[in-house]
């Protein structure tokens, strides 16, 4: 069994060229397969395990013992992809003439429902926590102008990040965004990112973006000032740092975080509440759910109606109080 286990990780390293950490997972969830299976065969050492006694109810009752450990159905899921994947292997080595896995049935993982901020949060968000923030200052204007976005296009963190200022159009009120799978999407955007937008582009142009850099060279080197001129350089990046670096992950992360703070105590306060509360929203406002899916940049309808469950929830509320034999 070892040598098989080695044979296949050397494979995915080497042929499939997987990164350390997917590497690492399929260590772990496999030697997890192993322990079992020296339990379930009462061997000590995995040397004794033998293939050909491996069947697709050892592999049943592997995913029963997960269960009652507590793990989810998608960690169960996960791990059964690793003891197929392993199968599939033997199978095209020509070490097994068929997988005991083929026929195993993956766990059907329940859906979560996403976090969202209710109206009257989004209200608070917008209206007084953001109306707080010194819009005529680089950092105010453009971290206004980020969580704008957010809610009103409901963009997920690297697309975002990843906007550049061509792919803005503030006069015609859309965003073109470059989603999963290298589709460009467009998005419409409403007024009040884009009253925040005109505002951030119109600092940022007014923003000598140099001026620490220039003034920390001449400190370094005198004659370096003399020559090198005070010019502000043209960012593609639409949303860059003081430094005039673009936009990174913990950054927006540490941002959303901070203001969402203030109107939510839900544990999850990520820049994906804020794309979940964009189309709940819509949804709730009676958006056509192929539009909402389509401004998303999901490939699939069905990805996009968990959000369904959301308002089908809240119509069941409003039923309850409002209907008199409800």
């Amino acid at each position: 069994m070892t040598q098989h286990l080695e044979r296949f990780f050397a494979s995915l390293q080497n042929e499939r060229r997987l990164s350390a950490h997917t590497l690492t997972a399929y260590r772990n969830d496999l030697s997890q397969f192993v322990e079992f299976l020296k339990a379930h065969f009462e061997v000590q050492d995995e040397t004794a395990i033998s293939l050909e006694r491996i069947d697709a109810l050892t592999i049943r009752l592997f995913l029963g013992d997960l269960l009652e450990k507590g793990y989810e159905a998608r960690s169960i899921g996960r791990k059964l992809a690793a003891v197929k994947t392993f199968f599939k292997f033997l199978v095209s080595v020509k070490v097994l003439e068929s997988s005991p896995a083929s026929s195993v049935a993956t766990p059907k993982a329940s859906k979560r429902l996403p976090t969202f901020l209710n109206e009257s949060q989004t209200e608070k968000l917008f209206e007084e926590v953001l109306a707080k923030l010194d819009d005529k200052s680089f950092e105010g204007a453009r971290d206004k102008a980020i969580l704008e976005l957010f809610y009103g296009a409901g963009l997920r963190l690297s697309e975002l990040i990843g906007l550049n200022l061509s792919d803005i159009d503030v006069e015609q009120g859309f965003v073109k965004v470059l989603g999963k799978g290298k589709k460009h999407r467009i998005v419409p955007i409403g007024k009040s990112a884009i009253s925040a937008l005109k505002n951030y582009f119109e600092v940022r142009r007014n923003f000598d973006m140099f001026h620490r850099i220039n003034k920390e060279r001449s400190q370094n080197d005198e004659s370096n000032r003399e020559t090198t001129p005070t010019t502000l350089e043209q960012h593609n990046a639409a949303f860059i740092t003081e430094k005039g670096q673009r936009v990174y992950p913990m950054l927006l992360q540490r941002l959303v975080k901070k203001h969402l703070t203030v109107v939510t105590e839900q544990r999850k306060k990520s820049p994906h509440v804020l794309r979940h509360t964009f189309a709940t929203h819509l949804l709730n406002a009676g958006a056509d759910l192929r539009v909402v899916s389509e401004m998303l940049g999901h490939s699939n309808l069905s990805t996009t109606e968990i959000y369904t469950h959301v308002t089908f929830e809240r119509l069941k509320e409003t039923y309850k109080k409002a209907h008199p034999k409800a």
